[in-house]
């Protein structure tokens, strides 16, 4: 299931990648959404 985020700034929207925005950890198949 994807994981719904939003950010807190202008990041860029990315799907299948780890990554850490604002503290939170985003695990490879989860989704940023804004």
């Amino acid at each position: 299931d994807a994981v719904l985020f939003l950010a807190s700034n202008d990041s860029d929207f990315v799907t299948g990648l780890d990554l850490h925005v604002d503290g939170y950890y985003v695990s490879g198949k989860s989704e940023l959404v804004f």
